[in-house]
């Protein structure tokens, strides 16, 4: 077996090393850590809460969105005014870091950041 091989063999089905002996060669982590893993809500001050009431389902802050954690889903929304929408807009607020990007893009002003509670 090459060292090649070793290595493979030892880092296959890690995602991260635990510690720094199982650093690889160089320190290079070959698989990248992504918010769909890491749980990134700890350090956020202000949190998005959508107004679904005002929401026209643009879909700006889901496109904007770097983490992802702006979610569309099947569920039905009645505004006052009437108007039915097939879906809705939910924050997923396990992976948003509160960047405040989905209320700059709202075009209708329909996500207001508010003081994250502890």
């Amino acid at each position: 077996m090459s060292l090649k091989d070793e290595g493979f063999k030892r880092y296959l089905g890690k995602k991260y090393p635990e510690t720094w002996r199982d650093m690889p060669i160089a320190a290079i982590v070959p698989w990248p850590g992504n918010t769909a893993e890491v749980k990134t809500h700890a350090w956020r001050t202000i949190r998005p809460v959508i107004n679904q009431d005002k929401c026209i389902r643009c879909r700006l802050c889901w496109t904007f969105c770097p983490d992802g954690a702006i979610l569309e889903v099947d569920e039905e929304y009645k505004t006052s005014s009437g108007r039915v929408f097939k879906v809705s807009y939910k924050v997923d607020y396990d992976h948003c870091k509160g960047c405040g990007i989905c209320a700059a893009e709202c075009p209708v002003n329909a996500i207001e950041m508010v003081p994250e509670e502890r």
